[in-house]
């Protein structure tokens, strides 16, 4: 028996409930509130630390970690109960969060980062798991909901508050906001979420641990091959794609033999499940696909000042609030998880082509924050139902490794999504100039690429209208990407998942 599952008729009265929500609901803020604080400081980490070259391994570094980590932590949390898992995963990030705000050199902290990472992998993912314990299927939407009004909410207070962070202290202090607030999660978590006891002796699949790490690395090898320009049929390209490729097959043989797998490959004829997880990485594909290159648009192609483009971006959240709240509330209500999550799909990929077309067409302001709205519409009712339609689909034995299965593939797909985007915009970019005349132009990064747009666009006209419609052709490959998870998230069965 899992003693840390309350039912949902024990919800309404137990105060260790409303403990436990809180806990994890700190631990989602502590998460998303540190990623978006260190992408806004990260050029005067660079210019203190006196190395730009390397600034983008301080994130790379912690989504590689985080991302082989949270199935490792699904896995364990089914064996051993969220609550010990939390305090691991909660102890390792705020202690390294102090080794980053010391961090002497770009070295040291892309160390740290990477190390907290190994801690972060776990916040989102046993928050996700302990909500399916907590509630029963039928109350699931209104709280993975409530999860995404959080995550909206730190995607709007995390760059201000870097900002105020650094104007008034320094960088070091974005690392050391976040520690107040997840001991705090770990004091309410420790208290309101039961823990498991077992005496059941369990076998960790060291293995499998081994073979993830080792191809999710390869694969990372890749993505920065293709985003720092280099031959895709290179030595290196090539090298890491072939082991990629073997740690994957390792990886599917060591699962199927072992007897406690990391990733119990039976869950994958569970079509709820299989559906689920792979129109998610789809979304995360498309979204971050087209919003990493929505400030460069604002900016550069718009003339918005980085304050004004901020602004803008806020439709998307005002609209992610609204939705994953009312949403949320709508969907346990009526138990159509896969009616809100298609429908919360659509509504983004409509919104994507939205971008794309206003992009082509060098729309103004309005178009812009009509259709950000839209997204956040979309987003706010598409990824929590997602999330309650593998987790409905699942035992309870198997909610933690069910939802790291998925954390991994949207942490995949965003990676992958945003290299992708990025090449095509650099490639159209570039071909445009090209074909205006305009010689000897490369985009080999994106920060680069911003650089060498600043000083190409100024009274260039041509080179705007390049970057416009090169960063429409990305939004326009992030709409087919979501019109792919529509196609997919449609094949789900009709049956609603009953109310336990």
């Amino acid at each position: 028996m899992n003693h840390e599952r309350i039912t949902p008729a024990e919800t309404e009265n137990r105060s260790s409930f409303r403990l436990a929500f809180c806990g994890v609901m700190l631990a989602v803020v502590v998460s998303s509130l540190d990623q978006n604080i260190v992408l806004v400081s990260l050029p005067r980490i660079a210019i203190d630390l006196g190395s730009f070259a390397n600034i983008s391994w301080a994130v790379t570094a912690f989504l590689l970690t985080s991302t082989i980590s949270a199935p490792v932590y699904g896995r364990l949390s089914d064996m051993y109960g969220r609550r010990r898992l939390f305090a691991v995963s909660m102890a390792v990030f705020l202690a390294t969060s102090i080794l980053c705000s010391f961090a002497r050199s770009m070295p040291e902290l892309i160390a740290a980062r990477a190390v907290q990472g190994l801690g972060g992998g776990g916040l989102m993912t046993l928050s996700q798991s302990a909500i399916g314990d907590l509630v029963g299927p039928r109350a699931r939407g209104r709280y993975q909901g409530y999860f995404s009004a959080a995550m909206g909410t730190s995607t709007v207070l995390g760059p201000l508050l870097g900002g105020m962070l650094i104007a008034k202290f320094s960088w070091r202090w974005i690392f050391l906001v976040t520690l107040p607030i997840g001991v705090t999660s770990i004091a309410l978590i420790n208290v309101g979420l039961r823990s498991v006891h077992t005496a059941k002796p369990h076998r960790i699949d060291v293995l499998g641990v081994l073979l993830l790490a080792a191809g999710t690395c390869a694969v990372f090898l890749c993505i920065h091959v293709l985003e720092s320009g280099l031959p895709a049929t290179g030595i290196v390209a090539m090298g890491a794609v072939t082991v990629a490729a073997a740690c994957g097959y390792l990886f599917v043989r060591q699962e199927r033999r072992s007897t406690e797998p990391l990733l119990d490959l039976r869950l994958f004829s569970n079509r709820h499940f299989t559906v689920g997880t792979i129109a998610a990485g789809m979304m995360t594909f498309a979204m971050q696909g087209a919003l990493v290159f929505l400030p460069l648009y604002l900016q550069v192609v718009q003339g918005q000042t980085p304050t004004q483009s901020g602004l803008i971006l806020i439709a998307h959240i005002v609209g992610m609030l609204v939705s994953s709240i009312v949403g949320g509330r709508q969907s346990a209500r009526s138990g159509q998880f896969k009616k809100f999550f298609v429908a919360g799909v659509a509504l983004e990929m409509l919104a994507l082509t939205a971008l794309a077309v206003s992009a082509v067409l060098d729309a103004g302001r309005g178009a812009f924050i009509a259709a950000l709205m839209l997204l956040g519409l979309g987003a706010g009712i598409g990824m929590p139902n997602a999330i309650v339609v593998v987790q409905n689909a699942v035992p309870a034995r198997m909610m933690g490794v069910a939802t790291a299965a998925m954390s991994f593939g949207r942490s995949l797909g965003a990676s992958v999504g945003v290299v992708l985007s990025g090449c095509l915009m650099q490639y159209t970019f570039t071909t445009i100039l090209k074909s205006r005349g305009i010689r000897d132009v490369s985009m080999s990064s994106l920060d680069r690429g911003i650089d060498l747009v600043h000083g190409v666009a100024v009274g260039n006209e041509a080179a705007v209208s390049a970057l416009r419609l090169a960063i429409a052709s990305s939004f326009a490959l992030a709409a087919s990407m979501m019109l792919a998870a529509v196609a997919t998230a449609a094949t789900l069965p009709r049956k609603t998942p009953r109310e336990s």
